[in-house]
């Protein structure tokens, strides 16, 4: 028997029933998905951390079976086979990385400037804490305190970072508070220094960063000196340690978040809403720094072309492409990337990244790269974000800040690595190769 109404009865019935639930149920509904829309969105993983009673995740190691690094230095670094646990209100890639620079307690100090000419002409700031002008430590790192007993770092910003950002300082006054000479070598036209000849800073620029080691190493041949990049940073330091093989004054060296492969990343920032969020304010950041030296940019680059750029893609292309004569911008993120040099680092190398980074995508890792290189040790964690890997309750601590004071205090005090390197530097009578400086 047909019911009054028609077909369409049941309906009005389920309509009628839907009307009569409260709005307030309504919105709690609304409220439940929105949560699950942001946790799902910004990839927390607090419910993940609760569930396995805040214990964290192992660090990854790779290396090679026969590696003296591993054996001499690694292996005593507890940190680095310890776990991370990421801080309870930070459980988030998107969290983590959108507030480093918010979240960090900046420490209060103040740089002595160094101005360094390259030779083509350029400026560069070099910035410098002294392990002297901690007032609080009187800590060394051998117990001694003569120019030469100090070990120095250098430590290579980010993209458009330069030694005033907060993550920056935290690590230059951390390492200088435990008994380092720290310096900041910032990208030339940035840290507050005009470009002075007809080349800018592009993401393969190493050839400034070799010009400063071999300076350094110059002025004070029996001082160890060790480097630390982060980011993009950490991508020109590992560029500069493939390009130039045995040939590198360093003793040691840490990269921290590295890209790697920046054709791989190009491609990473294309895939989800919040890739292309970065992609455009890291694309607006880089604009904003071009600005600053807009005259020089407008002889070498297509000027209009990067106004118009909306993403890091755009810029490179009309900019680092066109000064650098690459044909294509693919052709220049395959030069500019230190994925293809890996093989020939010869210093001790530890790179950190996180698999969850949301700038710089796990899949361009090298893995078996860094796997056949007996002097790389990459350590991988499940959480981190982007150069933070937030810790503890308060979010105060940077977990990869007391992984690199780790890992240098015991390459620095290994019997056999660091003695290694600098009879290696004597024996070499290293001096600044002479490099084509393509952009």
């Amino acid at each position: 028997m047909e019911t009054t109404g028609g077909s369409f009865y049941p309906y009005k019935l389920l309509f009628r029933a839907l009307t009569l639930i409260p709005v307030s149920h309504y919105l709690l509904l609304l409220l439940f998905f929105f949560i699950v829309f942001v946790y799902s969105l910004l990839e927390i993983h607090i419910l993940q951390d609760i569930i396995t009673g805040y214990g964290g995740s192992s660090v990854s190691l790779t290396y090679n079976s026969a590696s003296e690094l591993y054996t001499e230095v690694v292996s005593k670094c507890s940190l680095l086979h310890g776990r991370y646990l990421a801080t309870p209100w930070l459980s988030s890639p998107h969290l983590q990385t959108i507030l480093l620079n918010a979240v960090v307690k900046t420490p209060s100090f103040t740089y002595k400037r160094e101005i360094f000419h390259t030779s083509d002409g350029g400026t560069v700031a070099l910035d410098w804490l002294m392990s002297s002008d901690v007032s609080e430590s009187n800590f060394q790192v051998n117990g001694t305190n003569t120019v030469a007993d100090i070990p120095l770092v250098i430590v290579v910003p980010g993209l458009t970072s330069n030694s005033n950002s907060p993550y920056l300082k935290k690590i230059v006054y951390n390492m200088a508070k435990h008994g380092w000479n720290v310096v900041v070598c910032n990208h030339r036209g940035l840290g507050g220094v005009p470009l002075t000849s007809e080349c800018f800073y592009t993401a393969g620029k190493s050839d400034d960063l070799g010009e400063v080691v071999n300076h350094l190493h110059r002025r004070q041949p029996e001082t160890q000196i060790y480097a630390v990049g982060t980011s993009l940073g950490a991508n020109i330091l590992v560029k500069y340690l493939g390009e130039n093989g045995v040939n590198v004054p360093l003793v040691g060296a840490v990269a921290i978040s590295n890209p790697w492969d920046l054709l791989i990343g190009d491609r990473f920032f294309t895939r989800a809403i919040m890739q292309r969020f970065y992609n455009r304010i890291l694309g607006k950041n880089l604009k904003e720094a071009a600005r600053l030296h807009q005259e020089t940019y407008a002889r070498l680059s297509d000027w209009e072309g990067i106004e118009r750029s909306r993403t890091i893609r755009d810029f490179n292309d009309r900019s680092a492409r066109i000064a650098g004569n690459f044909d294509t911008i693919d052709a220049f993120h395959r030069w500019a990337s230190s994925v293809r040099l890996v093989t020939n680092v010869s210093v001790p190398l530890l790179c950190v990244n996180a698999i969850d980074d949301p700038v710089c995508t796990d899949e361009a890792i090298p893995w078996d790269e860094c796997r056949k290189n007996k002097n790389i040790v990459l350590a991988t964690t499940k959480h981190g974000g982007h150069i933070a890997f937030f810790e503890g309750l308060s979010g105060e601590s940077l977990w990869w800040i007391r992984v690199t004071k780790e890992f240098l205090s015991n390459l620095h005090a290994s019997p056999t690595m660091s003695k290694q390197q600098m009879q290696k530097f004597k024996e070499l009578n290293l001096v600044s190769p002479d490099k084509k400086k393509l952009v």
